[in-house]
């Protein structure tokens, strides 16, 4: 039991860390944050379809890295992170009731994408770009590129689930 809590908390880390790495090279380019958001890591949003305990870690990712480099601070931490929360944890609890990995995973692209919601609140709230004051085109161009984002890392996830077996590594 106990190796099993550290095996948990053991990957839980690495997903933090690997979404933290995987977010720095789009934000380089000005699009980890903002209106338009390429984070490569939001395909790790994927690994809740094998497993709810992948949540924490993804989550756990989110925070670190708009803690570690958003301009918004501890705003960003707590939008993004409930919105990532928030999210997978819904992906978590209905995606077992689907018969096919395809099925989870567009109902991951459909919940996360949907929850953008959350960031364009944030985004008008806070004034943070010029655009903030349009609610519904912040919006949409958070669920464009949420929504790109993660039907390119679909096939990738499921590809490497083939090979690493993602609900093995957490059970």
């Amino acid at each position: 039991m106990q190796q099993s809590r550290t095996k948990t908390l053991v990957v839980s880390a690495l997903i933090a860390a690997l979404y933290v790495v995987l977010s720095v090279v789009p934000g380089v380019f000005n699009l980890a944050s903002g209106a338009i958001q390429f984070r490569i890591s939001e395909g790790l949003n994927h690994l809740v379809v094998f497993s709810k305990k992948y949540v924490f870690g993804v989550v756990l990712g989110v925070v670190l890295f708009n803690a570690l480099f958003s301009s918004l601070g501890w705003i960003d931490v707590v939008f993004g992170g409930g919105q990532s929360l928030i999210g997978l944890v819904a992906v978590a609890y209905l995606a077992p009731h689907l018969p096919k990995l395809w099925q989870k995973m567009v109902l991951n692209i459909c919940v996360m994408t949907l929850t953008m919601f959350l960031i364009a609140i944030e985004i008008v709230w806070t004034g943070h770009m010029s655009m903030s004051h349009a609610f519904l085109g912040v919006y949409g161009s958070l669920m464009l590129s949420e929504a790109v984002i993660m039907a390119i890392t679909a096939p990738i996830m499921a590809a490497l689930d083939r090979v690493l077996h993602f609900k093995k590594l957490m059970a």
